[in-house]
């Protein structure tokens, strides 16, 4: 039996040895629109799914930027692979009890897929609660070993209410054969990550197989709501990263028909190449920077609510930037190799469109803008689980 890889050094070498088998695979993948069930049993076995799981449950607690390094390597090989790796490792990051991981997840390797938005009603029943609804955009989920699902809760037929009076909602996990599968995910980018909808028709769901995002279980950085957002920029990083690297071995050997003139030699190439790199490196080191620095706070003992204003934006400020800015290289990427881009099987178009689709993501939204703002400036934010507010 092969051991999973279990610290940061091991999953990082087990995640770059699979990218040339995730380049290799990516037009099939595209092309099935999910994962196919091997590659996604490959990513299990790099140890990317157990990297939000703490050490007292036996995982490696990978820090955010841990994670994001992770997968954006893998982002490098296959862009969906990328996606539904780190949606795929939420299952270690949930404020589910300690007696429920442990019943839940007798192995550390597990997948997540679904919508913890609540899209759907939980009625409160004795043990538990009844579930239906229909939630989308489940990324992984054709693979996935639990399927977590956001849902207003019910009593007595009437919406429950937090002290604030907001309706309270809470994420229900129930088993992939309890759902059902919308196959409607036909789009233009991302095509592989299988992110279809699906429904949940009055299951029930035991009250420990739930959990609120505002009520942690759990201390320390990995625990805090905004956890399960810092990871979202890797995928773009590594998009970024692959597409320079291509357009870079494009321009080392490619001559101008008309002129014989190198590409290599050409100003205009050279110039786009670097202006790429620059700013790529730029939101890069932000991402890194603004995980490193809320890791270290938090590690210390630091809450969300503790944090500056500046501080509580930054990562969520610096997530946006890197999705942007990194569908802005690979576009001017796709301008400097003209009519090569738009060719299959050449990746460049692929790329392109999957920035183009992953930059559709609330996280990526004006909407994350206006809370950053609103939030700084004492307004109202639209998006406030953006900055770890949920209730």
């Amino acid at each position: 039996m092969t051991t999973v890889p279990n610290s940061p050094q091991e999953i990082l070498a087990a995640a770059e040895a699979v990218v040339p088998r995730l380049r290799a695979r990516s037009a099939e993948i595209e092309g099935q629109r999910r994962l196919p069930a091997d590659v996604a049993e490959l990513l299990r076995g790099t140890g990317v799914f157990r990297m939000g799981f703490p050490a007292e449950f036996g995982g490696p607690g990978l820090t955010s930027a841990q994670q994001v390094e992770v997968v954006e390597v893998l982002s490098t090989g296959d862009t969906a692979a990328g996606w539904c790796a780190m949606i795929g490792m939420d299952a270690g990051l949930y404020a589910l009890s300690d007696a429920a991981v442990r019943e839940m997840f007798p192995a550390l390797d597990v997948i997540a897929a679904g919508m913890l938005p609540p899209m759907g009603r939980a009625d409160r029943v004795p043990g538990g609660y009844r579930l239906t609804g229909r939630w989308a955009f489940a990324s992984g989920i054709a693979h996935a070993d639990w399927v977590s699902s956001g849902a207003f809760v019910h009593a007595g037929g009437e919406r429950e209410l937090t002290a604030s009076g907001k309706p309270y909602w809470r994420v229900m996990m129930v088993r992939p054969g309890e759902v059902e599968l919308i196959d409607n995910w036909h789009a233009t980018g991302l095509a592989g990550s299988g992110s279809v909808d699906y429904t949940v028709d009055d299951v029930f769901v035991p009250e420990e197989h739930t959990f609120s995002l505002g009520e942690p279980t759990r201390t320390g950085p990995l625990a805090a709501t905004d956890a399960l957002m810092r990871k979202m920029p890797a995928v773009a990083l590594g998009v970024a990263r692959a597409a320079l690297d291509h357009a870079r071995d494009v321009a080392r050997s490619k001559e101008n028909r008309m002129t014989g003139r190198r590409w290599a030699e050409d100003y205009r190439v050279q110039c786009t190449i670097a202006e790429c790199e620059m700013d790529l490196a730029a939101v890069r080191r932000g991402v890194y920077r603004s995980l490193e620095h809320r890791w270290d706070r938090m590690a210390a003992g630091t809450t969300l609510d503790d944090l500056t204003p500046d501080e509580r934006v930054d990562t969520m400020l610096t997530r946006l930037a890197a999705m942007r800015q990194a569908r802005t290289v690979v576009r001017r990427l796709y301008d400097l190799l003209a009519t090569t881009s738009i060719y299959r099987p050449g990746p460049m178009d692929r790329w392109l469109r999957d920035l183009e689709t992953m930059c559709q993501h609330v996280m990526a939204q004006d909407q994350i803008v206006q809370s950053a703002g609103a939030f700084l400036l004492g307004g109202t934010p639209r998006f406030p689980l953006a900055l770890g507010i949920v209730n």
